[in-house]
C-alpha cells in the first residue's frame, strides 16, 4: 500500500478534454494548474470513441479521439507525449482513465477478440445495465457499450495480456497514473496482472480505484489488487451521520483515499446550491471555499474538476460538452485553492491516512480529528455546518473540541494562522471550517 507523504499526496486537477478542446490547447492550462498547487493532471478518456461519441465508450485504445486532435499533423503518440512532457516541466504527473469493464459496442476488440465479451440469450453482445433499487422495473441499459465477460476461463489470459500491452504503451509515453473506471466490476486478479505490467516499466506508476456507488463487500474484494488509492464519498456527507468515518476507517487498510468537491459524474456544486436557494455570488463563493477545504483535508488526496475554481454551473457531459461551453467565471478562487494545496503539502497528517474520529462540541459544531498512525502528529478540522449563526466554544477546557484546537497551531488557508486560541475560546462562523495541527496528546 502506498503511504503518500508530504508533497506526494495527490492533488489532482481533472482536465476534462471535451471542455479543454484539442490537445494543443491543453498546454495553455498547465501554468495556472501548477500555480494552484496541483501535482497531478487527470484526463478523462482521450481514446477514439464508438458510435455514441461517449468518452467512456472506447472503440480503439491506441488512437486519439478525432475531436481532440484538432488540426494537428503529428502522430497521436507524439501529441500525447508532448503534452505529458510539457506537464512534467510544471511538476505535474499525468493520469489517464483505464476502462476495462466494457468497450463500445463497435470496438475493434469485438472483432479481434469476440471471446472477451458477455453474450445475451441470442448470442449478441450484452450491454451493461443498472436496476433502480427503489423500483426493480426501472432498468437503465447502456446500449452503446459491450460488457466484458469476467467468468473464470482461459480466454481471460488473453484479455489480461491485451490490457497489459495497453498500459505499457502509455507508461512508455510518460503516463504516471491510471484512474481505473468502475474498478469494482473487474476482478482483483485482472487488475493485479495489469498493474504488474505497468510496474515492470515504472515502479512508481500509481493506480486509483473508482469505487463510488458500490457495496462495501465489493470494495473489500479489491484488497488483493493492491490499489494505491480509492476515491471516497466525502462530498455527500452531512457532517452528522457516522457512515463516512466508518468507511474511511474501514477502507484505509486497503488504500488511502481521494476526496473531491464535484466530478464529471456529479452536478456542478453551483447548481446544487441554486436548488437550495443559495444564489448570491458571495454566498456561493464562500460555500465553494468551504467544500474544497473540507474535501482537501479529509483524506490523503483531493481531486478538483475543471471549472470548479470559477464556479461553472453547466455539468460536464461525456458526449455533449464542447470548448464553447466554457463559461464566464462567477468568481476566481484559484488563490484560495493554492493556499489550501500548500497547506496540504506541509501538514504531514494530511498526506497519509491514520485513524480519524468525530469530536462534538456542545455548541453543535463538529470536528474531525485525524492522527498519525506512526507518530504523535495530528490534524483537526473544526466545522460549523449550519448555514446561519456563529458559535463561541468555551476556552476553559470544558469544550472537548476547543480544548484540542487550543493545543495546536492554526493553518487555515486565508484565516488567522498561529498558536491555538486563548482562554476566550474558539469562534466558528456559519459554514466555516478551521484547520489546526499539532504534535502530542489530544486527550
Amino acid at each position: 500500500m502506498t503511504s503518500a507523504v508530504g508533497p506526494r499526496g495527490p492533488r489532482i486537477y481533472n482536465l476534462f478534454p471535451l471542455l479543454a478542446g484539442p490537445i494543443h490547447d491543453w498546454q495553455r492550462h498547465l501554468p495556472r494548474i501548477a500555480q494552484m498547487g496541483f501535482n497531478w493532471i487527470y484526463v478523462n478518456p482521450f481514446h477514439f470513441p464508438g458510435f455514441s461519441g461517449s468518452l467512456y465508450a472506447v472503440k480503439d485504445y491506441y488512437r486519439l479521439n478525432p475531436m481532440l486532435r484538432g488540426n494537428a499533423y503529428e502522430a497521436d503518440d507524439v501529441l500525447l507525449k508532448n503534452f505529458i512532457d510539457s506537464a512534467a516541466k510544471y511538476g505535474l504527473s499525468v493520469m489517464m482513465d483505464l476502462v476495462l469493464n466494457h468497450t463500445s459496442k463497435d470496438a475493434e476488440l469485438t472483432h479481434q477478440h469476440p471471446e472477451f465479451y458477455a453474450r445475451d440469450e441470442k448470442g449478441e453482445l450484452q450491454s451493461p445495465y443498472a436496476i433502480d433499487p427503489a423500483n426493480a422495473e426501472n432498468v437503465t441499459v447502456w446500449g452503446d457499450l459491450a460488457e466484458i465477460d469476467f467468468t473464470p476461463r482461459p480466454e481471460l489470459d488473453g484479455f489480461v495480456r491485451y490490457f497489459q500491452d495497453v498500459v505499457k504503451h502509455y507508461v512508455k509515453l510518460g503516463v504516471r497514473g491510471f484512474r481505473c473506471d468502475a474498478a469494482y466490476k473487474v476482478p482483483a486478479d485482472i487488475w493485479l496482472g495489469v498493474n504488474h505490467a505497468a510496474h515492470a516499466i515504472n515502479p512508481d506508476v500509481l493506480f486509483f480505484a473508482e469505487t463510488l456507488g458500490c457495496r462495501e463487500d465489493e470494495v473489500e474484494a479489491l484488497r488483493p489488487a493492491r490499489f494505491d488509492f480509492l476515491f471516497n464519498s466525502a462530498k455527500w456527507w452531512d457532517f452528522k451521520g457516522p457512515w463516512l468515518l466508518d468507511q474511511y476507517n474501514r477502507f484505509r487498510g486497503i488504500a488511502p483515499s481521494v476526496g473531491f468537491p464535484e466530478s464529471h459524474d456529479t452536478p456542478r456544486f453551483r447548481q446544487e446550491l441554486a436548488d437550495r436557494g443559495v444564489t448570491s455570488a458571495k454566498a456561493v463563493e464562500q460555500q465553494y471555499k468551504a467544500l474544497y477545504l473540507f474535501t482537501a483535508t479529509f483524506s490523503t488526496g483531493v481531486m478538483m474538476p475543471m471549472g470548479f475554481e470559477y464556479g461553472f454551473k453547466e455539468p460536464l457531459h461525456v458526449v455533449e460538452t464542447r470548448p464553447e461551453h466554457w463559461e464566464e467565471p462567477l468568481f476566481d478562487i484559484s488563490d484560495f485553492i493554492w493556499r489550501t494545496n500548500q497547506m496540504r503539502a506541509l501538514v504531514p497528517t494530511l498526506n497519509r491516512e491514520g485513524p480519524q474520529y468525530q469530536v462534538w462540541s456542545p455548541t453543535g459544531v463538529t470536528g474531525l480529528l485525524r492522527k498519525d498512525a506512526e507518530g504523535s502528529d495530528w490534524s483537526l478540522a473544526v466545522i460549523n455546518p449550519e448555514p446561519k449563526g456563529s458559535w463561541q466554544m468555551a476556552g476553559d477546557g470544558s469544550d472537548p473540541l476547543a480544548r484540542i484546537a487550543m493545543r495546536g497551531h492554526e493553518v487555515t488557508p486565508g484565516g488567522r494562522c498561529g498558536p491555538g486560541t486563548g482562554e476566550d475560546g474558539l469562534t466558528a462562523k456559519a459554514g466555516e471550517i478551521r484547520v489546526f495541527t499539532g504534535d502530542g496528546p489530544t486527550d
